[in-house]
């Protein structure tokens, strides 16, 4: 908004300060608060000393001034100042003389707090009360306090207290105990997305909707970082708001890359590693907030991972992100997780943030959880003697036709002379789940082959069906890790063939989940039904946490 000054000059009035709730009703989010306020100005029971905390940007001042308007609007004191007469107006525009803001920060001496207060006992000039609203209140010093605490305990019926503090622990409990508290909570980031198309519609501004959401997510829980940034985004993208813009602005990257630079972690994929680090440098981006946004999909995967039906869209998208739970195993998040925040931490002490970075993620690509380690066998054990050669059959397709062929055994194996007659019965490995728990897999062809189920073997060959919602996760590689796991356990150069579709019997993976449900179930029950607990529940009034009860191993 421009607004004309005296000699023609035109100033622009910030968003921050134009759009600054006037009303209760203009506020964003903080319900608790309102509530609490609308009924005491409603009620007439109106305290005398107003603490409220909550990070920047939130809305203390703000709120303390409302409060000051509806204590000395003409019209009476109500949670619906009128904002047209004479005092309203004044308080609005920061010169009604019964409003004395006073910036602790700049005023820390116990003089300054004293000449403060001299003027206490007098009634108010023109407004119906006094109101000192003091800001950052915590900077006061200890004999600053100890002046204050004399009116604060008996104050005049005509003077209210406002305080705002960012750091309310820095306040004696003998001025916290005589102030009802108010703790404002950073706003959530659809909120602030909210708040920000409406102001935009209001002035008339075109945007498009992803910029809002970076805008909303950077603010970090602050609206007057997010409208600060917001009228940075329209003077960067030359009066309109576009999401390639915003990200150039913030230094972020496209979501995609996220994923991408997971997808290679995880199959531990070098050269595509290289190529997405290659893009990355290209764009020059903020590395801290790389890393800030790799480290919240982290943590959106492991929420996912263990909590299946946790989605919600601030997450990304959707199917991506289920993939990656899938590909990723809870052991590889946690320790990228671990590792991309002292990474982050250290990004100050790096020859370079950008250097720092790929340190960073070198070590996510180098650090891997001790059985991922134990990779296949280079040859393939040998079998008992025959006097003639196996048969080695012609290479057979996975089902469906699309995926990768499965090739015959390795040249090495192939070529063996056995002198004696092999068999692989399904008794061998029948219990496919116990099977598994034997080999060394690394953790994304151990999630293949639980969601995978023994279809039957032969003397040269094992069958498995692979679950069709997991088969992203087959690849030739990963088929003959497992098939040489396979044939080390079972002694016999046997072939995998993996066919993929719709199995008809439990995986692994859908055993060990019914498991887990039945040890979950008798440990509620066990825990219910014993003596002891009742007669505390009998006793106290107590209540069990049920989603806190976990079997023990």
């Amino acid at each position: 908004m421009a607004v004309m000054q005296d000699g023609g000059l035109m100033q622009y009035q910030v968003l921050a300060r134009k759009w600054r709730p006037r009303r209760f009703t203009e506020m964003v989010g903080q319900e608790h608060v309102l509530r609490a306020l609308t009924n005491a100005l409603n009620s007439g029971r109106v305290h005398h000393a107003f603490l409220f905390t909550g990070t920047r940007g939130v809305g203390k001042t703000t709120l303390a001034r409302i409060l000051a308007k509806s204590l000395n609007c003409e019209t009476g004191v109500s949670a619906q100042p009128c904002g047209q007469c004479a005092s309203c107006v004044a308080i609005d525009e920061g010169r009604f003389v019964d409003l004395i803001e006073v910036d602790a920060a700049s005023r820390t001496k116990v003089e300054d707090t004293r000449d403060l207060l001299d003027n206490v006992q007098y009634a108010p000039t023109r407004g119906r009360y006094k109101v000192y609203l003091i800001d950052e209140v915590h900077m006061l010093s200890n004999h600053s306090f100890n002046a204050l605490l004399k009116t604060l305990e008996e104050p005049p019926p005509h003077v209210k207290f406002l305080f705002a503090t960012t750091d309310p622990q820095k306040l004696p409990v003998t001025i916290l105990s005589r102030c009802l508290q108010f703790n404002l909570k950073q706003l959530y980031p659809d909120l602030i997305r909210g708040h920000l198309e409406r102001v935009l519609q209001q002035e008339g501004i075109p945007f498009e909707p992803t910029a809002l959401k970076r805008l909303a997510k950077a603010a970090d829980g602050s609206m007057r970082d997010a409208l600060s940034l917001l009228d940075q985004g329209i003077a960067y993208g030359g009066g309109k708001v576009n999401d390639v813009d915003i990200r150039d602005m913030l230094g972020t990257i496209e979501q995609t890359h996220i994923y991408d630079l997971l997808e290679a972690l995880a199959t531990r994929n070098s050269s595509q590693f290289q190529l997405i680090m290659a893009r990355l440098v290209e764009r020059s981006p903020d590395y801290s907030e790389v890393l800030a946004e790799l480290l919240s999909c982290l943590h959106h995967l492991a929420l996912l991972q263990h909590i299946p039906n946790a989605y919600d869209e601030v997450m990304g998208d959707q199917e991506r992100m289920l993939h990656l739970t899938r590909l990723l195993s809870p052991e590889d998040v946690q320790l990228f997780y671990q590792i991309g925040v002292m990474g982050r931490r250290d990004l100050a002490f790096a020859p370079s943030p950008g250097l720092g970075f790929e340190m960073t993620l070198l070590r996510m690509l180098a650090f891997v959880p001790q059985q991922a380690l134990q990779t296949a066998p280079t040859h393939v054990a040998p079998t008992v003697a025959t006097s003639t050669p196996p048969p080695v059959p012609a290479p057979l397709t996975t089902k469906p036709s699309d995926t990768p062929l499965v090739p015959s055994l390795p040249a090495a194996a192939a070529n063996k002379q056995p002198t004696g007659p092999t068999t692989v019965s399904a008794g061998n490995i029948s219990d496919w789940l116990g099977t598994l728990n034997q080999l060394k897999l690394s953790p994304v062809v151990r999630e293949m082959a639980m969601n995978s189920v023994l279809l039957g073997s032969d003397t040269t060959s094992v069958r498995l069906m692979l679950d069709g919602a997991y088969k992203n996760l087959l690849t030739e590689e990963r088929r003959a890790q497992l098939q040489m796991a396979l044939q080390q356990h079972l002694a016999v150069a046997a072939r995998l063939i993996i066919d993929v579709g719709q199995v008809s019997s439990a995986t692994p993976a859908n055993q060990l989940q019914r498991e887990q449900q039945q040890r979950h179930a008798a440990a509620h029950s066990a825990i219910t039904t014993d003596g002891n607990v009742q007669k505390i529940v009998e006793t106290f009034g107590a209540q069990i946490n049920l989603d806190s009860i976990q079997p023990i191993d």
